[in-house]
């Protein structure tokens, strides 16, 4: 399945920023050159998590699992360009289907954990998917019993596989086995696996997977992205951690999207590397993780990084001689974070900006040596007059867009949407073209719904100032304001309603229900999240906060203003009277 214009290929190609090796290819060509060699691991706690013990691969013997893996998925009929669903938890099986589905031609469309009905119903229902993996448990979480529930509302849902957890407890009687299915198969060879990719005729320009992020729309969308278009991002994670040859990766994020396939798939391939994965975050597990690996790069939250700064006997036993660079991003950093950082245990932060649609910007100590201005900035790259470290900073034009006139901002003092241009930027929504239209400016650049203003003595940088898009993002997760809204309107005691996010120090934020009660009503924190739950939403989207207000404030043609309600929580406005549940 080929997205892209061919003229825009031709002109990436041509250009040198796109090839013609597929994720597969490097993949097959990097286990055979190093077999013995470390290649991924378990998080430590998998058997807490969803059974059976935490495994640990070669190179080799990942390409043995994922000639298996191959094998049986032409084996369920799935083909070129047909899509399969996955709802895994971060795992060593994760890498040998992503790379079975690279080889194979089939598109991964990776799923939170989190999400249930109310999410999965949309995703199935957009990609007509016939197959979805998941797996028996995760902690208290009966996912193949979820799953066989939809085995009868989906129509195009034909198979449902699982992995067992160990426990000896039957799979309900409408989903397989994988386990033993993979067991009872036969799988290829580096060199069938290699002559099968050219029989199908796959291309680095065929899509590769279909994520799905939220914005200001009601259901979330999926992203396809392409081999060429995850490689470019995938060199920019190598080129801003300074990544070298065989370094070892520890990687808390979800593997699901943007900031964790670029890293834990696409960088670890082009390094040929060792992946460790984690998942949930545990900051004990972390920990343990760092103690016991020899780890070359990592990520985490800022609030992750503070803490570890305001505890430092967490890090006493931990050995950072290999740990030269950490990335973090998903909310504000202090500057004082990365200069203790750098100065305690000579540790750079690199601070980054992306989305799921490949924007993506990384502050790095060669573009902003001054630690100061790299938690605060991002190099403004894409714009004529500048020169970055960065390769990507050649391959992308960026601007500012004031998004109510619509002028393009060029000064400091104006702040502007930020938008992109350039070969890791998606073609567009799947299934979506309304969407899509909406997406590309007149221009063809993206519209991130970020905001940002040009910033430095030289006007070099950006600086974040904010969202246009209305999202809460918690945790690293988006979260679309009207989706939500749109759920709770459904109460039969909510009137109005608006989602907002409230600042919290962990999770960056957390979403907040603020309730018009309809006359005579009362309305509760709990009865709010049991209508939620009762539409099958997301544990990670429920309210955690409620805010009873006589009105929404609203300007002159009737929009919701919500900054006046984050003020009215954080207590700095007086102008309604207000009751807040926790």
């Amino acid at each position: 399945m080929i997205l892209v214009p061919r003229d825009k290929i031709e002109d990436y190609v041509a250009r040198g920023w796109w090839g013609e090796r597929t994720l597969g290819a490097i993949f097959v060509e990097t286990a055979v050159r190093q077999p013995t060699a470390f290649a991924v691991a378990d998080p430590p706690n998998r058997s807490e998590l969803w059974g059976n013990a935490a495994q640990r691969w070669t190179w080799g013997e990942l390409l043995e699992q994922v000639g298996r893996y191959t094998v049986w998925l032409h084996r369920q009929g799935l083909r070129k360009d047909d899509i399969i669903v996955l709802q895994l938890p971060n795992s060593v099986e994760l890498h040998a289907l992503y790379m079975a589905c690279a080889i194979s031609g089939v598109i991964v469309s990776p799923v939170p954990m989190q999400y249930r009905q109310h999410e999965l119903s949309h995703v199935l229902s957009t990609t007509s998917a016939k197959v979805a993996i998941t797996t028996q448990r995760v902690g208290s979480f009966q996912a193949a019993e979820q799953w066989a529930a939809y085995m009868t509302q989906c129509v195009a849902l034909e198979q449902v596989w699982s992995y067992r957890d160990g426990s000896g407890d039957a799979l309900p009687p409408a989903i397989g086995d994988l386990d033993a299915a993979l067991t009872a198969t036969t799988g290829w060879n580096a060199a069938a696996l290699c002559a099968h990719m050219e029989a199908i005729g796959l291309t680095a320009h065929d899509v590769f997977t279909i994520c799905w992020t939220s914005g200001t729309e009601a259901s979330s969308k999926g992203v396809p992205r392409n081999h060429n278009e995850w490689l470019v991002v995938g060199q920019s994670v190598v080129e801003a951690g300074r990544l070298q040859p065989g370094n070892q990766l520890l990687i808390p994020f979800p593997f699901v999207n943007m900031a964790g396939v670029s890293t834990s798939l696409v960088a670890w391939l082009l390094i040929g590397g060792g992946l460790h994965h984690h998942h949930p975050f545990d900051i004990e597990v972390f920990l343990a993780q760092l103690r016991t690996s020899p780890i070359d790069y990592t990520v985490a939250a800022p609030a992750v990084l503070s803490r570890l700064l305001k505890e430092p006997e967490r890090l006493r036993e931990v050995d950072l001689q290999r740990l030269k660079r950490i990335g973090s991003g998903g909310g504000p950093l202090a500057d004082w974070l990365v200069a203790q950082f750098a100065q305690r245990f000579n540790i750079e932060i690199v601070n980054y900006f992306g989305s799921n649609e490949g924007a993506a910007l990384s502050s790095t100590p060669e573009d902003i040596p001054d630690r100061s201005q790299r938690a605060l900035y991002f190099p403004r790259m894409g714009v004529p007059g500048y020169t970055w470290s960065h390769s990507n900073a050649k391959r992308i034009r960026t601007r500012l867009v004031d998004p109510d006139t619509g002028a393009e901002v060029n000064e400091p003092g104006h702040i502007g949407e930020l938008r992109f241009q350039g070969p890791a930027i998606f073609s567009g929504y799947f299934n979506a073209p309304e969407l899509s239209a909406r997406a590309f400016d007149e221009q063809g650049f993206y519209r991130t719904g970020d905001l940002f203003e040009i910033a430095g003595d030289g006007n070099q940088f950006y600086r974040f100032a904010g969202r246009h898009k209305d999202i809460v993002i918690r945790g690293g997760m988006n979260i679309s304001s009207e989706e939500v809204e749109n759920l709770l309107l459904g109460h039969p005691d909510v009137r109005e309603v608006a989602v907002i996010g409230t600042p919290d120090p962990t999770l960056g934020e957390r979403v907040c229900a603020v309730v018009v009660q309809q006359p005579g009503a009362t309305v509760t924190l709990p009865s709010l999240v049991a209508h939620l739950r009762a539409e099958g939403v997301a544990a990670f989207k429920l309210p955690e906060q409620l805010l009873i207000t006589a009105e929404l404030p609203r300007n002159p043609v009737g929009k919701v203003l919500k900054r006046e309600l984050r003020q009215l929580l954080a207590g700095v406005s007086q102008n309604m009277s207000a009751t807040v549940q926790m």
